[in-house]
C-alpha cells in the first residue's frame, strides 16, 4: 500500500507540473525533495503511466497516466473543499490520506453534495466529473450493509455500528475495523466474509451492522 501511495505521489505532481506547463525532470525531484526516488519513476515509466524524453531531462503523463492522476487530484481538492468549507479545519493532511482510500462513487457524491465546485481552497481547478457534466443534485447513498453486499465482492469497510463493549471487543480481535477490505464469500448458512487473510464467520445481525463502501475496491 505505501508504494502505491507514493507512485500516486508522483502522478499528482506531475498534473500540478502538468497544469504550470512543466516537463523537467529535475522539476519533479526538487517537487519531491527527499522523497524522490528514480526506482519509482523508472516503474511508472515500465506501467505506462509516464512517458521519459530519450536524454532522460522530461517526463510526462501518457494518457493512461493523466487519466489516473485526474482522479487522484479531483479527490484531493474535493477532501480540500469539503474539510475547509463544511468541518472548517485545515484540510491538506486530511486531504491528502482521503484520495487514497475513497471510491469514485463516493468522490462524486461529495462533489454533489458541495454543489460541483470548481475550484480548491487555493484557487486551483477541479477536474469535472460525471456528475458535473450531469448536473446531479441528488447525493447517492454510498455505503451499504454488509449483508447487502453481492456474494463474491469486495469492499472496504465505512464503519462499525457496535450495539455493546463485547461486540467492539470481537470486531477489534478479528480486524474488522474501517479502511480493511473484506471479501463475501457466502450469506447462507452464516456469513462467511474475508478478512486480511482470515475467514471468518458471521450472523445476520453483526453483518447488518457492519457498513462497506459501494464500489470502493
Amino acid at each position: 500500500m505505501k508504494t502505491k501511495n507514493e507512485l500516486d505521489e508522483y502522478l499528482e505532481q506531475l498534473w500540478n507540473m502538468k497544469e504550470a506547463g512543466q516537463t523537467s525532470v529535475n522539476t519533479l525531484r526538487r517537487n519531491l525533495t527527499d522523497v524522490y526516488n528514480m526506482k519509482l519513476v523508472d516503474r511508472l515509466s515500465s506501467e505506462g503511466l509516464v512517458k521519459i524524453s530519450q536524454d532522460a531531462k522530461d517526463i510526462t503523463l501518457t494518457s493512461i497516466g493523466e487519466r489516473q492522476a485526474r482522479q487522484l487530484i479531483r479527490a484531493h481538492r474535493l477532501a480540500e473543499r469539503l474539510i475547509h468549507d463544511v468541518l472548517g479545519s485545515e484540510f491538506e493532511d486530511a486531504a491528502c490520506e482521503f484520495e487514497h482510500t475513497v471510491s469514485l462513487t463516493l468522490v462524486n457524491s461529495i462533489c454533489t453534495m458541495l454543489g460541483h465546485p470548481k475550484q480548491c481552497p487555493h484557487g486551483l481547478p477541479i477536474p469535472e466529473g460525471e456528475c458535473c457534466q450531469r448536473s446531479e443534485k441528488t447525493v447517492l447513498n454510498c455505503s451499504i450493509p454488509l449483508n447487502q453486499l453481492k456474494v463474491g465482492t469486495s469492499a472496504r469497510i465505512a464503519y462499525v455500528k457496535s450495539l455493546n463493549d463485547q461486540q467492539i471487543h470481537r470486531f477489534e480481535g478479528l480486524c474488522v475495523r474501517p479502511g480493511v477490505t473484506v471479501k463475501l464469500h457466502q450469506k447462507y448458512p452464516t456469513y462467511v466474509i474475508e478478512c486480511e487473510g482470515a475467514h471468518i464467520a458471521l450472523d445476520n445481525d453483526i453483518a447488518a451492522n457492519i457498513s462497506v463502501w459501494q464500489g470502493s475496491v
